[in-house]
């Protein structure tokens, strides 16, 4: 496994991380198998979040044995400061530790999310007072907003921001480059989701009919276009990409953590290609 440096923080994260979402609604046995699997092929960034199902219940104790030696964040949706802060204290409870590495804002997706969080009693009072109790080392977010991710950035010294960053949402969407700047001058991290994204689920499909019940888009399920998407991901000023639910997808992109070699002209070429055919989960506004 291949690591790279998150932003300012001097922390060294595997270039790929261990998305919660891969525990939910499984039994504490294939929890602690898929832990301990990444563990072994040397991933020492995880992610979760309450929003995420049972996902911290399976996480917190299949963890507990490694807990030391990784780099584990979490999040809130809550936007508010005595919420966040319940939040985050039953966060650390039930995934069996005493501090996050990274704490974020969830899914902000709105201005009026950006002022409510640092308006009065606004969860940035929230979390800046558990950085200073020690509760956790940074502060960051994630955003689907490329607008509001930007304004984040440009407001507060964040620790880093977990966004989608995908060839297709890239190069069609136009969504993905505004916020690679905004990292590179502002010097935070920049984590990345949905790498191994496809396209969107047609309108209506109910979820029983759906193959990837965790994901609410369609994967690429084909290995060869899935490693090239992850690389493309990774060529550009990523620390680290997560990867979808699944655990045959987790599988699947395990190899491009020990090679994520730059896509050859002809390669990038083919991704273009593909991303004329498809229509973006992200649009740039």
């Amino acid at each position: 496994m291949q690591y790279r440096t998150l932003g300012k923080t001097g922390q060294s994260l595997s270039i790929i991380g261990f998305g919660g979402i891969l525990v939910r609604d499984v039994d504490s046995a294939e929890a602690s198998r898929l832990v301990g699997r990444a563990i072994d092929v040397g991933i020492n960034y995880f992610d979760v979040a309450p929003s995420y199902g049972n996902a911290q219940d399976m996480l917190g104790p299949a963890l507990e044995p490694y807990r030391a030696n990784v780099f584990l964040a979490c999040k809130t949706t809550k936007r508010d400061a005595a919420s966040a802060r319940l939040e985050l204290e039953n966060s650390l409870r039930v995934l069996r530790t005493d501090h996050f590495d990274l704490y974020q804002l969830h899914a902000m997706t709105t201005p009026a999310d950006v002022e409510q969080v640092f308006g009065p009693g606004g969860a940035m009072e929230a979390f800046e007072r558990a950085r200073d109790e020690g509760k956790t080392r940074f502060i960051g977010f994630s955003a689907h907003s490329a607008e509001v991710a930007v304004e984040l950035l440009n407001r507060y010294p964040f620790a880093s921001v977990l966004t989608p960053i995908n060839f297709g949402i890239y190069l069609k969407g136009g969504f993905g480059p505004q916020i690679v700047e905004a990292t590179q001058r502002s010097g935070a991290g920049l984590l990345a989701l949905k790498a191994m994204a496809w396209t969107k689920l047609p309108e209506g499909l109910p979820r029983e009919q759906r193959r990837w019940t965790k994901c609410w888009y369609e994967p690429i399920t084909d290995p060869e276009i899935a490693q090239l998407a992850l690389r493309f991901t990774l060529s550009l000023p990523v620390t680290a990409a997560i990867t979808p639910g699944h655990a045959e997808l987790f599988e699947m992109a395990l190899p491009v953590g020990e090679d994520p070699r730059p896509l050859t002209p002809a390669e990038r070429e083919r991704l273009a290609q593909l991303a004329e055919q498809i229509d973006p989960l992200f649009r740039a506004a």
